[in-house]
């Protein structure tokens, strides 16, 4: 494409420190997530990159917790502030979703506050009866009111 993003899956080519940067400093879903965790993440997970292809700078970062035959959940999903408003988030979810077709997994799940419409873009929906999902929260996680 000619709109100056690369996507790849290859995990070596992912800025680490950038990305733990981004999602422990600037996201509010893992604010204060550890270097050793996050690195744990990655770690068991399907990870995604877009990147600038004139510099080879990391410009936005998903992934994905599967186990490759019924079930995945997207994860971490993060453009750049500077990178915002390119395309970065389209293409980084055109390629998750790309890459993890072929697995012909029953379900496909993510969590969001705010980006409700770039997900319903690649066929996600809001879940209309949400009384049959249940959550349990790790110590020292459940958010107020929880």
């Amino acid at each position: 494409m000619s709109d100056g993003l690369v996507f790849s899956t290859d995990a070596a080519a992912m800025d680490v420190e950038r990305v733990h940067r981004w999602l422990a400093e600037e996201s509010y879903w893992a604010g204060g997530r550890t270097r050793e965790a996050h690195e744990a993440a990655m770690a068991g997970s399907r990870n995604y990159g877009v990147f600038d292809a004139a510099s080879g700078e990391q410009l936005g970062y998903a992934r994905a917790i599967t186990d490759g035959a019924t079930f995945a959940w997207i994860a971490d999903v993060f453009v750049a502030s500077e990178a915002r408003g390119r395309g970065v988030g389209k293409r980084i979810m055109a390629g998750v979703v790309a890459d993890l077709e072929p697995l012909g997994l029953k379900r496909t799940a993510l969590f969001t506050e705010d980006a409700h419409g770039l997900y319903e873009q690649f066929g996600f929906q809001r879940i209309s009866d949400a009384g049959a999902w249940m959550l349990r929260w790790g110590a020292g996680y459940a958010p107020a009111g929880a």
